[in-house]
């Protein structure tokens, strides 16, 4: 049984081991040993903390095979996107240049570097191993990046109203980006992987400095650059996917570094918000219905599962005893129902 739960120090080694395979570099996920340890003390503190308003919190989470132990994802929350310092992305602008004289009124589609989305919660962090990225594991990549989303919705006063996901931007077999060939390398002059690590998450005070601070006209750009302009990477369709059924959707923004695309949602709208439902355990085999996730534990000792459950809320939730056990629960403990896919016609 796959699991998800917050990461810990002793999760150190395994934590590393996946941010070495994870393609691209996940600066949420570094791969230097001392700067990862930092990343996951801070998820613990974060956890640990009574919080009224979001801050600087950072919560990690891992997706843990309960038989081996073996760890085989991750997945995170920034808080506050931009605490100490902007967060930047691109606005999607249309700008109009008009002349009465020649009697020419053009719209023209332009990209403005904004930082509208600082102080917004942010989904990040998502790794997930490559045995579980397949149709069959499905399940799992969407508890996975789920998780996070049951968690915001049931511990409202730790993150903002909205949240946004960035999503990793088009790129060919070698990790290129022909957006940052077009812009960003020839304002840094480095390779798109380089400053994706230094990036400190789109929050660094050198990206204001270097990168343009007027409107970047798209007509200009080359074909390719344009072309990829909020277009997400092949490899990110299976996670873009699970953001939508959420409720997530495209907003204005895209990444300054390689246009990925930008979706946003408000907690109260999204799935894990809309159609949780709160249920009592019940000891016995979990019955072949409507598989959902189920989570428990609260604001500290978060857990969730992937589970099938019959019947309506006033049925509680017949779990297996390794189920309970995944989840820390017995007989008459609440857990958090959402279904794991919406029904035709509801949120997507």
């Amino acid at each position: 049984m796959l699991f998800v739960r917050p990461a810990r120090l002793s999760d150190l080694d395994e934590l590393e081991r996946m941010a070495r395979a994870a393609l691209p570099v996940l600066h949420s996920l570094p791969r230097d040993r001392r700067a990862l340890e930092t990343r996951v003390a801070l998820s613990e503190d974060s956890f640990r903390a009574e919080v009224e308003f979001p801050g600087e919190e950072f919560y990690l989470f891992v997706l843990e095979d309960a038989q081996t132990g073996r760890l085989l994802g991750t997945s995170s929350i920034v808080a506050s996107a931009g605490y100490s310092e902007p967060f930047y992305a691109f606005r999607n602008d249309a700008l109009i240049h008009a002349s009465r004289e020649l009697k020419v009124n053009r719209k023209i589609h332009a990209l403005t570097m904004s930082h509208e989305l600082t102080g917004k919660s942010r989904l990040t962090g998502f790794y997930i191993d490559p045995s579980l990225r397949n149709e069959a594991n499905e399940a799992a990549a969407h508890l996975l990046s789920r998780a996070r989303m049951i968690y915001i919705a049931a511990n409202r006063k730790r993150f903002s109203s909205e949240v946004f996901s960035l999503m990793l931007g088009v790129t060919d077999d070698t990790g290129a980006s022909p957006f940052w060939d077009a812009v960003g390398r020839k304002f840094f002059g480095r390779d798109f992987e380089q400053v994706e690590a230094e990036s400190g998450g789109r929050s660094r005070t050198f990206i204001a400095e270097v990168m343009p601070s007027y409107p970047l006209y798209v007509p200009l750009l080359p074909g390719e650059a344009q072309r990829v302009l909020g277009e997400p990477n092949e490899g990110t369709l299976l996670a873009y996917d699970i953001h939508l059924e959420e409720g997530f959707e495209p907003d204005r923004f895209v990444d300054i570094f390689d246009a990925g695309p930008v979706l946003t949602i408000a907690v109260g709208k999204s799935a894990s918000a809309s159609s949780s439902e709160l249920r009592t355990v019940r000891e016995g085999a979990s019955e072949s219905g409507a598989p959902y996730i189920v989570a428990a534990g609260g604001a500290h000792e978060f857990r969730c599962i992937v589970a099938g459950l019959a019947g309506t809320r006033a049925d509680g939730a017949a779990l297996t005893a390794a189920a309970r056990a995944a989840l820390g629960v017995e007989d008459k403990d609440t857990v958090r129902c959402v279904p794991l896919h919406q029904a035709s016609g509801e949120l997507q």
